[in-house]
Order: C-alpha cells, then sequence, then structure tokens
C-alpha cells in the first residue's frame, strides 16, 4: 500500500517538502514483484544530515546492484512532519516507492552517533512496529543496525534483531543470500537469526545473556544455541576491487555535505588515545591513486557537482598524495571541478603541499592540535610540537592564508587549568607570528578560530577506562578557556557538555540503558543531537524511574579488570595494547605511528595494509609502489 496520495494533502504545511518526495537524479526504482528481499535504509536523523553520509551511499548502491534486492532510503522526519503524518495515521515510508516499512524484509540503520538513538525508536514507532525486538512477531521486517556505534551495540540491544559490525560492502550481499535460501526453505526469521549469526562481522544480540554483579558492573556474558564468542567485525581487505558507486542520488535541497566524495584510503596510522575511529577502522589500506581518480571523475561526470571532497581519517597522511591531486587537477581544473582536503595534518602540510590546496579551492585551513600544552599533547599521543603548528601556520599564512581554524578539548585525562589556559596562548602565538611576518598578506588581519569539544571516552580506546569530567567541570574550564583569550582575533566556540555527557553514558552504556532510551523516547525525547530539541531534565527523570545513574556511565573511572561491555565484540584491537597506551599516557609517553614502527595493537591479524607492510623490511613492491618501511616486530 503506497502512501503517495495521503502525502498530496500534508506536504504543503511542512517546512522542506522535498526532504519526503523523492524521484531524486539517480534514485534506484525496481520493480517491487521482481524484487524477492526489500531493504529499508534509514539514517536516524534529517534528510540533510543523512544525504551527506558516504556510507549510505555505497551500501544503497551495493545492494540495488544485487538482482532481486531493492534498497531504498529513510529518513527521520522532522517534528513537523511526524506531526501530521500522525494526524492522517501516515505510516513511516521508503522514498522510492512511497511504501510502508511494514511492507520490506529489512528495515536496516546506520548508527553514526549515540544521540541518535531516540530517533531508532521513534522510526520504528512510525512504521508501526513494537519497538522492542521481543515484541514482534516471525511476520515483521528484520531490524538490523550497523555503523560505528555498533562497536558498542548494547544500549540498542532490547531493540535491534541484528547488528553488522565493521565493513558491510561484503557482508551485507552474504546476509542477503542467507535470507533468500532461508526463504526458499521456508525458514523463519529465528532460524534466520540463529544461522545470521555464524556469518562473521554479524551479531544477534538476543543469543547472548548478560548477568550482572551487584556494584552494576558485568559479571558474565554467555552465549547461546552456538552464536559465537567473540564476535568478530569485518573489513575490507582490497578497496581497489571492491564496488564504489558509480553514481550518487543527487538531492533536490541544499545537504550537509552537497557534494561528490572519493575515498582514497580507510584507517589511521596515527594511534591519538582519544580517537575511537583511529582504532577501530585499522588497518590501515590505500586505495591506488588511478581508481580513485577514475571513480572521482565518473562520480563528477553521472551527478553534475562541480566540487569533490576527498574522504579519509587524515587525508595528508596517504602516501601517494601528489601523485593522486595531479591526476585529479588534470581534469577537475580544466572541467571547473573545486577539489576540497579535509582532515590535514599539521606535521606533513608544506609548501608543496599548500601549492596544490591553493589550486583545489581558497578557502580557510582547518588544523587539530586537540592540545594547547607539550605536556598533554603527549598524553594523548598527537605527537605535535609547538615548533610544527606555528611551522604550518607561518606557511599558510605566506602562502596567502589569513584564516585557522583548530580544533582542540577540554576534559582530556590528566588535564589540569594550565593546560585549558594554553589553548589560548598558543592561538595568540599564532596571532603574533602572523603580524610578525614580512611576507603575510597586505591590508588584511588574521582570525584565529577556535572549536573546542568536550572530551568523551569511547570503547576501543585506551582512554576507555577513564571518567568524563562532569558538566559542571567542564563548563568551569569552558569559561576559563574564555576569559583566557585576550584579543577579537580569536575568536571561540564548544560543544555544549549536556550532549557530551549523554554522549559518553550511551557511548561505553550495557543493555540496561535500553529501558532508559525507552522511557526517554515516551517522554518526547527525540533528534538529541540538536540544541533547540534536547531536554536533559527528561533524560534524567528516565534515569530515575529506571534506578540508573548517569555518573555511573559517564564519570565512573573503570578497572583494567572490569568486563566491559563491550568486551564480546573483536576489533582485533588487543585488551593488552590499549591498556600499555593507557599507562603510556599516564607517564606521558608517546608511541610512534604505524608507519615507523609496529606497536603491537593486534591489528596485523588481518594480514593486510599497512600491518603487513611494516613486516616486511626494507622495500614494500605491493602493486607496484615503492615505499620504505622500517622491520617490525
Amino acid at each position: 500500500m503506497r502512501v503517495s496520495n495521503q502525502l498530496e494533502s500534508i506536504l504543503m504545511e511542512v517546512q522542506k517538502p522535498a526532504r519526503y518526495t523523492g524521484g531524486e537524479v539517480n534514485s534506484v526504482i525496481k520493480d517491487p514483484s521482481k524484487a524477492d528481499i526489500r531493504f529499508a535504509f534509514c539514517f536516524p536523523d534529517t534528510y540533510e544530515v543523512g544525504m551527506s553520509h558516504l556510507g549510505m551511499k555505497i551500501l544503497y548502491s551495493v545492494l540495488n546492484r544485487m538482482e532481486g534486492v531493492w534498497c531504498e532510503r529513510v529518513f527521520a522526519p522532522w517534528l513537523d512532519m511526524q506531526e501530521a503524518m500522525a494526524k492522517q495515521s501516515i505510516p513511516l515510508y521508503a522514498l522510492e516507492s512511497k511504501d510502508p516499512l511494514l511492507d520490506f524484509d529489512f528495515i536496516g540503520f546506520t548508527l553514526q552517533y549515540e544521540l541518535s538513538y531516540t530517533n531508532v525508536l521513534a522510526m520504528l514507532d512510525l512504521a508501526g512496529l513494537p519497538l522492542r525486538a521481543a515484541d514482534r512477531g516471525e511476520d515483521a521486517p528484520v531490524v538490523i543496525a550497523g555503523g560505528p556505534c555498533a562497536c558498542n551495540p548494547e544500549p540498542l540491544a532490547d531493540f535491534i534483531d541484528l547488528f553488522s559490525l565493521g565493513e558491510g560492502e561484503e557482508a551485507l550481499p552474504e546476509l542477503m543470500e542467507l535470507y533468500r535460501a532461508c526463504q526458499k526453505e521456508g525458514a523463519g526469521k529465528r532460524e534466520f537469526l540463529r544461522r545470521a549469526a555464524q556469518i562473521p562481522g554479524f551479531y544477534v544480540p538476543a543469543l547472548y545473556d548478560v548477568v550482572y554483579q551487584a556494584d552494576g558492573t558485568i559479571a558474565s556474558v554467555t552465549a547461546r544455541a552456538g552464536a559465537p564468542a567473540p564476535v568478530e567485525k569485518r573489513i575490507i581487505r582490497d578497496l581497489d576491487s571492491v564496488y564504489y558507486p558509480e553514481a550518487f542520488v543527487v538531492p533536490y535541497l541544499d545537504i550537509v555535505h552537497d557534494r561528490a566524495v572519493e575515498e582514497i584510503f580507510r584507517g589511521c596510522i596515527r594511534g591519538c588515545r582519544f580517537c575511537q575511529a583511529g582504532y577501530i577502522y585499522r588497518p590501515v589500506r590505500e586505495k591506488d591513486p588511478e581508481t580513485a581518480c577514475g571513480q572521482a571523475r565518473a562520480l563528477c561526470e553521472a551527478t553534475g557537482y562541480d566540487e569533490l571532497s576527498l574522504s579519509s581519517l587524515s587525508t595528508s597522511d596517504y602516501t601517494r598524495l601528489d601523485g593522486l591531486l595531479e591526476g585529479l587537477l588534470s581534469w577537475s581544473e580544466p572541467e571547473h571541478v573545486s577539489l576540497s582536503l579535509p582532515s590535514l595534518r599539521i606535521d606533513n602540510f608544506s609548501s608543496v603541499l599548500l601549492e596544490k590546496v591553493s589550486r583545489l579551492k581558497k578557502s580557510g585551513l582547518t588544523f587539530a592540535p586537540e592540545a594547547g600544552t607539550q605536556r598533554l599533547r603527549d598524553v594523548i599521543n598527537k605527537r605535535l610540537t609547538e615548533e610544527d603548528i606555528l611551522n604550518t601556520c607561518r606557511t599558510a599564512f605566506e602562502g596567502g592564508y589569513t584564516s585557522v581554524k583548530l580544533y582542540f578539548m577540554v576534559g582530556l585525562p590528566t588535564e589540569t587549568d594550565e593546560d585549558v589556559v594554553g589553548i589560548a596562548r598558543l592561538a595568540q602565538t599564532i596571532v603574533d607570528l602572523y603580524y610578525s611576518l614580512p611576507a603575510k598578506p597586505k591590508g588584511k588581519s588574521v582570525q584565529v578560530s577556535i572549536s573546542v569539544a568536550s572530551f568523551v571516552p569511547k570503547p576501543f580506546t585506551p582512554f576507555q577506562w577513564f571518567p568524563q569530567n562532569t558538566r559542571e567541570e567542564l563548563r568551569r574550564k569552558q569559561r576559563l578557556l574564555l576569559d583566557a583569550v585576550t584579543t577579537r582575533k580569536v575568536s571561540v566556540s564548544w560543544h555544549d557538555a549536556d550532549v557530551s555527557e549523554l554522549e559518553a553514558v550511551f557511548a561505553r552504556g550495557d543493555r540496561r540503558l535500553g529501558r532508559v532510551i525507552e522511557a526517554a523516547y515516551r517522554r518526547g525525547c527525540k533528534f538529541d543531537s540538536w540544541d533547540d530539541c534536547l531536554d536533559l531534565e527528561k533524560w534524567r527523570a528516565a534515569f530515575r524511574e529506571n534506578g540508573l545513574s548517569m555518573d555511573f556511565y559517564a564519570h565512573r573511572p573503570r578497572e583494567y579488570n572490569e568486563v566491559l561491555p563491550w568486551d564480546l565484540f573483536d576489533y582485533k584491537i588487543s585488551r593488552a595494547f590499549l591498556q600499555r597506551e593507557n599507562e603510556k599516557a599516564l607517564a606521558g609517553e608517546t608511541t610512534p605511528h604505524c608507519r615507523e614502527s609496529c606497536a603491537g595493537c593486534g591489528a596485523a591479524a588481518w594480514k593486510e595494509g599497512v600491518c603487513v607492510e611494516n613486516r616486511q623490511s626494507g622495500v614494500s613492491k605491493k602493486r607496484g609502489r615503492e615505499v620504505y618501511f622500517p622491520s617490525g616486530r
């Protein structure tokens, strides 16, 4: 049953009706009668946010290239649309067909940030499904979720049938083939889930029992029905051979990142101790420049975009960046396609790279020192000196740039007030450097923008055992920083401490939090990552109602021997390595990055990427390139 006719009566009553109409260029339309598997890919935020997400674009295309599989997109309706849909009894539907989600075999969510969890429940509710997996029958769609937050899926364990851990380009097609086989055999949903748990990379929470101790910590996790323990994540071993979309769906309205995106590598060599992505996406695997260049050009031709962004965790760490940029510029400049390079590192930003960046897109430069003092940068393993930072700013200023944006954090482990004030001092030093340069742009003033996030301890990082600062302490540090800035040439912005506290709660939470999330949703919590929607009082009431404490999850230090909710999941980052890094942080010791030497994190078990290269003494000739790497362990 399509809802097209009902939609006509409400679209003119809501903001941005183009969010809900579909029909965009490059969207995939198939004959429902010829699709034996229908997959609703749900992004639990607005259309503008979800349509900017590269992972959704990739998996949408991967599934739709399969014979008999039709993947459609679903986004969280904004509050006005939810109200209008409720009045007209319109269920949540997919954009391509306008069919209700109850008509689908799979309802899949991508979990990009913890504060989207109430939106997951809202979308299930709008679809007409019971929220809890245990309350849904054999005929209900399979509810699946993946993405970075799935590395600790436990807070959503009550609501999701099946989690996908790691990268899905190969895992999801395997799951579709299993479902197709179960359909032919007449096997039901429960049997499908039991078999799905045997595919590497898939976790069925109903097959695991969790027992808690009197103090609220976990005593044990036990697998049932032959389910594996631990559950191993999936990776793509060869980025050159794996499918990458030849076209993206082109939206009818402005989205957050409205441009073509080419992924150039996955993982990160750096080992910053606060950064979850730097650990869970290991090992580093690079795409060949020729592959990346060809894919990027095809994307721009298929979409009409005149801007292309290179995607990675640290673009300037790509070992063949110069060659890639030359290849891209050979066609992008004549065709007037601008290029942007996010995620540049301070310590490998050179005048040569600046010259190429200036040819790409003239805008302010953004870097991430993360901490204002050398002591704290060593604690977090940033491995940047103040001289590195100033030399990079000098290069930028002498190259004609007058604005620099710097990312920092407050609340980092071992942080003192001196470290916080050090952020303002470093910014002032950069301002002073600008005015000391004879080669600075004439007649122009400098602007140094400081963006300050609050530290959130995350699973699978060396800092996973540390407590988060309280909201009161984070706000005190924000005021301290603001008072330390004495010039209008330095501007400061920061993240709301309430948001950071909730993020910390769910990042390291266990499955008991499911009842808190449901209670908060029932009280009206949605779009919690949006400042004008977050209602912390409702969240506090939900915690009280369920006899749980935010302090227990966010502000409590963990012991090394505590059983953590994510210990069941194997991301090939060993607990012993994370503990060593934690101890080195407390001692103020740094660890070389992966191309300098192997720290023994465990990712070498994948036998792919930089982990393999580091174990080859002398010259690595993988895929025809010659790069020297020192011998590893």
